[in-house]
């Protein structure tokens, strides 16, 4: 049995270029039990500051320094899940009823438990985040924002997304960023 993978390249905001020589791309590869979210950074990887190892597990406020998000919705749906996940291997998901509305009953409902593992190496830093099926919408195809802010050991910090709606800031909650993609399943 093969798994169906589509790798897309994630570009840095135009208003927060990064100083490093860096390449994002986000490979996604599904899987019967869910969807493996596997972001890619090769470059100047060293100038990235990451934060320190944790015991896995939720924590938040991790977009406020190097982390891989993923927006996720049904087709045509107002709401929709936020996803962090850190190189730390903590990770945050939080639940919305409509752009930037929080929805804080449904997050304590069906909570989203992904499996983090980090491959770390010269010029290439890899988080491989594992959402079980229950942490994806229903139906044929899905909505995905997929984001990452990086930050130098500077203190820099660069906004990257597949698109980028509005030019004067980042902004990863507007759907004009996401792309509508077709729900693989893995093939014999």
């Amino acid at each position: 049995m093969t798994t169906p993978t589509l790798s897309l390249p994630l570009l840095c905001h135009p208003a927060t270029p990064c100083p490093l020589a860096l390449n994002l791309s986000v490979t996604l590869d599904w899987q019967i039990d869910g969807l493996v979210l596997r972001y890619e950074v090769t470059g100047q990887v060293d100038g990235i500051r990451l934060p320190p190892t944790a015991p896995p597990g939720p924590a938040d406020g991790l977009w406020q320094h190097t982390c891989l998000e993923a927006f996720v919705s049904p087709v045509l749906a107002a709401h929709y899940r936020e996803l962090n996940f850190s190189p730390s291997q903590q990770w945050a998901a939080y639940c919305f009823s409509a752009e930037r509305q929080r929805d804080v009953d449904a997050e304590t409902c069906r909570p989203a438990q992904p499996d983090i593992q980090i491959t770390h190496r010269p010029q290439r830093l890899e988080l491989r985040a594992t959402l079980p099926e229950a942490a994806l919408p229903p139906g044929p195809r899905l909505c995905l924002g997929l984001s990452a802010v990086i930050e130098t050991q500077g203190g820099h910090l660069s906004y990257w997304a597949l698109q980028h709606p509005r030019a004067e800031r980042p902004d990863f909650h507007h759907r004009g960023g996401w792309r509508e993609l077709p729900r693989l399943a893995p093939t014999a």
